[in-house]
């Protein structure tokens, strides 16, 4: 494929690096807003985008437009997901976002959606916390990863909401975030009781692993129409 990678920071470099191992081209490559004129489906087969939330949008936007299936990873600006989702409806598109593309962090989104189904009985005997260690680099806070586990828990009515580094009260789901020198990503979930603590945890060792997941999401778009995830792509 040709690949047009919007967002050239550490983790366009790694895409690069990974879509070239698996034999694709990259066509363009953009640290800011595609300009229009460049990117076209007669030059790129697919784009991946990982930006910063405030350009995200307008990224998404400009290649469902112009027919250009795009797969995205930028976290932080999924309030205007709804519309994103009206324009590739629209525009009969190929788009497919995860807020986290490791395929061992989709499989740990699975092992806690199962989790807090099964706990879901016994929810105001446990307490849930949610911890996120990432880079200074990142921008939103808390990480779209978390945001992700703790709305499964929320949709199966463990807890009702989420509130960030503050006291919480038995209704809550606390997240707890930290910024420090290289850390790819950390997630750890615990739910715990009086009588025992369960806990899941989650590391990247580097961004090798985010970008796989979404090269190989962009091979598995390819002639597809709609919106998508990794669940998709995993069949999970």
């Amino acid at each position: 494929m040709n690949i047009a990678i919007i967002g050239y920071g550490k983790m366009g470099k790694a895409v690069e690096r990974i879509a070239k191992i698996r034999n694709h081209k990259i066509s363009l490559c953009y640290d800011g807003t595609p300009s229009l004129h460049l990117l076209n489906n007669s030059n790129s087969d697919v784009a991946i985008e990982f930006s910063q939330p405030d350009s995200a949008f307008n990224n998404v936007k400009i290649c469902i437009e112009n027919d250009i299936p795009i797969v995205s990873g930028t976290t932080g600006w999924l309030e205007k997901f709804k519309i994103i989702r009206k324009i590739c409806k629209e525009k009969n598109g190929s788009f497919l976002y995860s807020s986290n593309f490791s395929i061992g962090m989709n499989i740990f989104f699975e092992i806690n959606q199962k989790l807090s189904k099964l706990l879901h009985s016994y929810s105001k005997d446990y307490e849930v916390t949610i911890e996120e260690i990432h880079h200074k680099e990142k921008i939103d806070k808390p990480s779209g990863t978390a945001l992700s586990l703790a709305r499964d828990i929320v949709n199966n009515k463990m807890k009702d909401t989420w509130i960030l580094d503050d006291k919480k009260t038995k209704n809550q789901i606390l997240i707890l975030s930290k910024r420090l020198n290289n850390v790819p990503g950390i997630h750890i979930v615990k739910y715990e009781s009086k009588m025992e603590d369960i806990k899941i945890q989650h590391k990247a060792h580097s961004r090798e692993g985010f970008a796989l997941g979404a090269v190989i999401s962009a091979e598995w778009i390819q002639n597809k129409k709609g919106i998508f995830s990794m669940k998709e792509v995993l069949g999970i």
